[in-house]
């Protein structure tokens, strides 16, 4: 069986999204009609290059969430101060989230692929770098290493956002919602993944070791993604939207773009202290090897979720998934401690896992809202500026779950990530109401 599209498969046919597949024998006459919650996936599968280019483009950034706690192991180890590690991961961040929009106008205006080896090559060169400076600087002079910290940071390979950003170029309908949907489901698994090999990395080779694996992996993931896209004919940046020049000016200009970073770091800001929530109630429980099956618990439940809601046809509505995902955290609130002492970790655990059933459908379709929202020739710079913000909204949570913690306990903490999920879907409904009352065409021109 084959499936033809209309005119034959060609790249005008991809990037116009015209999607009237069907399962056609040798000869063309139709046999059967994709149909049920599978059809997006059998659409995405059709695609040619989809399965490589999902696959690199999360392997491209496997790195990343291990990155964060392989370099806490290294400061301490090296000064013996957990604050100090804390600096220096945060200044990492913060390049990082600078580099985010930057890397991604980048790509919106040169060769992908070449962005992709040379932001690798230097993000893997500075966390060597900062290997050897553990290694031959005196940690009393430890402040020497944050100029370097930040320049790693800088060089951050804008994979993530790349990722994202090629689906509107390939397909649009069910197939692109498709792609969102798994690709924002695995990308919660990789939270999941990476983290654990990197603590087994430590915890068998040291701190060491475990860094110069990740300064080794900035390198070949994106090369790999690099490679993918080179095979897959994303050479060049995107052509620029009907008839006219490439877009320029802030991307702030357009209505709706504020209210959405302001969801995403909002969201974001309460899934992390979710995390924290999960520990702290473990440890005080004395159980600590409980955060990490019951946020283990939490990874299954988005990713059933993801998948299943991957399936639908229709536009995914944004304002609903959102809601869902905010009352997943409030209803952690009464099953905590103080409010329930000691607190059932059978039923913490079945809310974490029906309220997880939100989380990677509501990143799905917020990813797609951002993609219909930015220019074509500006989708990759969008999604940096989206990275930016999830950083952002981390940084900023993360604190506030700590003292909501160390002030009242568990359920305090999980109060306040629901209170930040909650004004999240604050700002997707204002962020309708924009999207509603303002035409395509007047949204495009608000960035020329």
């Amino acid at each position: 069986m084959t499936i033809t599209p209309p005119g034959g498969l060609d790249q005008r046919w991809l990037r116009g999204g015209g999607w009237s597949a069907q399962f056609t024998s040798g000869t063309g006459v139709p046999e059967a009609k994709v149909v049920g919650v599978l059809r997006p996936y059998r659409l995405l599968a059709a695609v040619p290059h989809a399965s490589s280019l999902m696959t690199f483009s999360l392997l491209g950034r496997l790195h990343m969430p291990a990155l964060g706690m392989v370099l806490a192991f290294l400061a301490v180890d090296w000064t013996g101060s957990y604050a100090i590690g804390g600096v220096i991961g945060a200044t990492v961040t913060g390049g990082q989230a600078v580099a985010g929009p930057l890397r991604g106008r980048a790509a919106d205006r040169s060769s992908a692929p070449k962005l992709l080896l040379l932001t690798g090559f230097g993000s893997g060169l500075g966390m060597t770098a900062m290997v050897g400076l553990t290694g031959w600087l005196d940690p009393a002079h430890w402040w020497l290493i944050l100029p370097l910290a930040v320049l790693t940071g800088l060089s951050h390979p804008p994979v993530t956002q790349l990722g994202r950003a090629i689906w509107p170029r390939l397909t649009s309908g069910p197939a692109r919602e498709a792609a969102f949907s798994v690709e924002a489901t695995l990308q919660e698994l990789l939270f999941v993944v990476a983290p654990m090999l990197a603590a087994f990395a430590v915890a068998f080779w040291g701190p060491v070791a475990a860094m110069l694996c990740c300064a080794s992996w900035a390198v070949l993931g994106p090369a790999l993604f690099a490679a993918a896209l080179w095979r897959a004919g994303l050479r060049e940046a995107p052509p620029p939207e009907a008839g006219g020049a490439r877009e320029s000016g802030s991307l702030f200009r357009m209505p709706g773009f504020a209210s959405l970073l302001a969801f995403f770091g909002l969201l974001v800001g309460g899934l992390i202290s979710v995390d924290l929530v999960l520990v702290g109630w473990a440890r005080e429980r004395g159980t600590p090897e409980l955060a990490g099956l019951l946020a283990m618990v939490w990874a299954v439940g988005s990713l059933v979720g993801g998948l299943v809601a991957g399936g639908f046809n229709g536009r995914p509505r944004l304002l609903r998934r959102a809601a869902l995902s905010a009352l997943g955290l409030l209803a952690l609130v009464p099953v905590l401690p103080p409010i329930a002492d000691p607190g059932s970790p059978w039923l913490v655990g079945a809310i974490l896992l029906v309220g997880g059933s939100a989380v990677a459908p509501t990143l799905a379709a917020s990813n797609g809202r951002l993609a219909d929202l930015a220019p074509a020739d500006r989708r990759s710079e969008a999604f940096g500026w989206m990275a930016s913000a999830t950083t952002l909204g981390a940084a900023l949570a993360a604190p506030l779950a700590g003292w909501m913690l160390d002030l009242s306990g568990p359920a305090a903490a999980a109060t306040a990530a629901a209170v930040l999920a909650a004004m999240s879907v604050g700002f997707v409904a204002h962020h309708m109401v924009q999207a509603s009352r303002t035409p395509r065409e007047k949204t495009q021109s608000a960035v020329t």
